[in-house]
């Protein structure tokens, strides 16, 4: 964490702080070898890890990626709706979320154009009382993440919040978004 925070507080934009962050939780959490177990990879899968930031936008009707890992080429910088599938319950409710096995849960949607997510954690960028976004780290093998990389998650989180904050993230929206 203490490099992270040093690169984050290093960077030259706000993007480029969060990358700080989301390029360090991929090969931070996560158990190495869930992807052994039998059944959590199905077939043509194989052990990969995604992460990234979804900001919400000033007008609070979407939520824009930045700083992705592994995600598809297209998609930084991509707009999803303030309430699509996980990304929006973790903003609307303001509270971490597990999933150690995305296959359990119905209302998971494929964001990712690289892979489907076997299991993910997600924690809210909070500022005060206000989620900025959300943080999540993704895996292909299920059972990959547990509680206790959700509170290692949880802490990188804050720091996140703190470096958007501090790099001025909500005045780089015109670039994000193109106006």
């Amino acid at each position: 964490m203490s490099q992270a925070g040093a690169a984050a507080s290093a960077a030259a934009t706000p993007e480029e702080a969060l990358w700080a962050i989301t390029h360090t939780l991929p090969g931070l959490l996560g158990d190495r070898e869930a992807h052994l177990q039998p059944g959590d990879l199905k077939a043509g899968e194989q052990q990969q890890y995604a992460c990234g930031c979804f900001i919400v936008t000033p007008d609070e009707q979407h939520q824009v990626l930045v700083a992705p890992v592994n995600f598809g080429p297209t998609q930084r910088h991509m707009k999803i709706d303030i309430t699509l599938g996980h990304p929006g319950t973790v903003v609307a409710s303001k509270q971490p979320l597990l999933l150690a096995n995305t296959d359990m849960h119905k209302s998971f949607v494929k964001i990712l154009e690289t892979f489907r997510a076997g299991s993910a954690v997600f924690a809210p960028l909070m500022w005060g009382s206000d989620a900025l976004g959300v943080l999540i780290c993704a895996s292909q093998a299920r059972h990959t993440f547990n509680k206790t990389d959700l509170a290692v998650h949880v802490a990188f989180s804050h720091l996140a919040a703190a470096q958007w904050i501090a790099h001025a993230g909500p005045a780089y929206f015109p670039y994000l978004t193109g106006h």
